[in-house]
């Protein structure tokens, strides 16, 4: 079994923050046929923020948090009982309470830009047949 101190605790949830996830979660199903043991839910939240944190793909966390696999499928129930909505909530009416929200006036934020390799219309085309498909020259 992996060494659980060899990911840096800077990427565990806090006891603080963890008190207030912990009611949000739903109640666990009973598994009567057995099986593997159940994940703990704050394994498996560490796990989440972990992904959330560095962009790494599920695949790609460290064994140290727990299996990407089961990591994964945890976050989904949790999307689909609206766990994550539910903090999000709990998290606007806590700034709310310490700093205020003005709820009558709201703004959603968003840019736009061109594709990377979208160019200009009829520009010049290149004689080269790696880049009429927009790949990159190999680098030898």
């Amino acid at each position: 079994m992996a060494d659980k101190a060899a990911v840096d605790d800077g990427w565990r949830i806090p006891d603080e923050l963890w008190k207030q996830i912990e009611p949000l979660l739903p109640p666990k199903n009973p598994q009567p046929k057995g099986g593997r043991p159940w994940t703990a839910d704050r394994q498996a939240m560490d796990g989440i923020f972990y992904v959330l944190r560095t962009g790494c793909q599920w695949k790609a966390l460290p064994r140290a948090i727990g299996a990407g696999s089961t990591v994964h499928d945890r976050f989904q129930q949790w999307v689909e009982a609206g766990v994550f909505r539910r903090l999000w909530e709990a998290g606007l009416l806590e700034y709310d309470a310490l700093k205020g929200l003005d709820w009558e006036w709201q703004a959603m934020d968003g840019a736009m830009t061109k594709a990377p390799l979208g160019g200009k219309r009829n520009r010049s085309q290149s004689h080269r047949p790696r880049q009429e498909r927009h790949e990159a020259e190999p680098a030898d």
